[in-house]
């Protein structure tokens, strides 16, 4: 038989899309100067139509044993809670997040309640074993059952982890392993790719759950080749501003539970600390008797959350206004500016306008629109929201006040932190039950053009 030819290619760090020459744009996901050169090897085809390889062991379905009621429970609610529940034995979970957000801190912290119970490997190749302990000792973590392991060869890993059998592996991270059998450079995509690859084939056989931790790239993206999301279980996501003391934990993906379940934490000199009441978190600091702020409930997975929502409009200076948008979608708050224009009167069309969400949070649930029109009507008109009156529903492109749901677990928890007065769409007030919430006032709404009505600065504009 011939030997195996090598070949050079190049491959996008953004999609793992191959080809034979370099080309300035990636061809697949558009993306520019992200072709990477690689040597490949070129091993022979097998030529014979009739080769097959040696049969695997099949099971029935009715004879396997699911062990979904085996999970780790890791000590920490919160993670708990967007693991949906704990670890299961065999998964992959990816973590990944800006540098400096906290990853290597909350895996380090996990490991303390766990290590009283189970074998943790974990294996820093960014990191030496001195850097590791000191870490470990300002976040209080002690404990016979981990082990360290800084390396970053692919075989030395899994040889180590074939002789001491852990019953967790830790990867941080994924970007500094290397595979000695491929000629490509640590962080290329062939090489995160082969070596989450065999990692998580190792993972599946042994029962050992694996954390790999994951680089994002300029534009926030995990790094690597996008298969690398769909080869793991679980991918978890890191945010918030590196900068403030508050941090999201979300799941973009699980299949072992519910996605984009979220957990909030609070990082101080000790480490990553749990946020039992992440709707006061997100209300602290809030001014009083000021135009443009307003209260709404969103749902994050299955959890009920209050955030605040604050609009500042101003007379324009430029041409065109100026529109911005941190913690929502700058092309949904553009869209509620047209219809407040439209539907209700407003000239916001000559105005600049500039939105926020309060403690670094992404809103991305239709039901913060009704809040937003709030704050926009609020400013322009200088009229403050009072602090009892919660807000939340959907707005269509007719100004209609759109139904949302779980409705009841939003107006809980806003009469829980206080707030007396709630403002909805109609079609959901008449499904809230008010018997444990004798001082609820509910205030319900048909059409945008009724904001002014309630604010008390009469109905629409036109």
């Amino acid at each position: 038989m011939a030997t195996s030819k090598l070949k050079k290619v190049y491959l996008c760090s953004e999609c793992g899309y191959e080809t034979s020459k370099w080309v300035g744009k990636c061809p697949d996901c558009g993306s520019w100067n992200t072709m990477t050169e690689e040597i490949k090897s070129a091993a022979p085809l097998k030529t014979n139509a009739g080769y097959c390889a040696a049969p695997a062991a099949v099971s029935l379905l009715s004879e396997v044993v699911s062990g979904e009621e085996i999970r780790y429970v890791t000590g920490i609610d919160e993670i708990d809670r967007v693991l949906g529940g704990g670890v299961v034995p065999g998964a992959a979970v990816l973590i990944s997040g800006d540098p400096g957000i906290g990853k290597s801190t909350i895996l380090l912290q996990m490991c303390r309640p766990l290590c009283e119970k189970l074998k943790i490997l974990y294996v820093s190749g960014e990191e030496s074993a001195r850097q590791i302990k000191l870490r470990a000792l300002r976040l209080g973590v002690t404990g016979e059952n981990l082990l360290l392991l800084p390396a970053n060869d692919l075989g030395q890993v899994l040889g180590t982890v074939a002789e001491i059998r852990p019953d967790l592996l830790i990867i941080d991270s994924i970007q500094t392993m290397n595979c000695a059998e491929l000629a490509s450079a640590p962080g290329s995509v062939t090489q995160i790719r082969e070596c989450a690859q065999q990692l998580i084939r190792t993972a599946k056989e042994k029962e050992i759950p694996l954390f790999l931790v994951g680089h994002v790239n300029k534009d926030g993206v995990i790094a690597g080749p996008k298969i690398l999301e769909h080869m793991v279980d679980t991918v978890l996501y890191f945010e918030g501003d590196r900068h403030l003391p508050y941090r999201i934990l979300r799941a973009m993906k699980n299949r072992f539970g519910s996605t984009n379940e979220i957990g909030v934490f609070e990082m101080l000199e000790s480490g990553l600390t749990q946020v039992e009441n992440p709707s006061m978190m997100l209300l602290s600091g809030r001014p009083e008797n000021v135009s443009g702020t307003c209260v709404t409930c969103v749902l994050e997975g299955s959890r009920p959350l209050l955030a605040e929502v604050q609009a500042l409009v101003s007379k324009s200076a430029y041409p065109v206004p100026k529109r911005t948008a941190n913690g929502l979608d700058f092309n949904r708050a553009a869209m509620l500016l047209a219809v407040l224009d439209k539907r209700s009167g407003y000239p916001f069309a000559a105005l600049d306008a500039y939105i926020n969400v309060v403690g670094g949070l992404r809103l991305d649930e239709p039901a913060v629109d009704l809040a937003l029109a709030f704050s926009l009507v609020s400013n322009l008109t200088d009229t403050p929201i009072r602090d009892s009156i919660a807000v939340f529903g959907e707005i269509g492109l007719a100004g209609e006040i759109r139904t949302v749901g779980r409705a009841q677990a939003r107006v809980s928890e806003a009469y829980r932190l206080g707030f007396r007065t709630v403002v909805l769409p109609k079609q959901n007030a008449a499904q809230i039950k008010t018997g444990q919430m004798p001082e609820l006032t509910l205030v319900p709404l048909r059409s945008v053009t009724e904001i002014g009505t309630v604010l008390g600065t009469g109905g629409s504009r036109r």
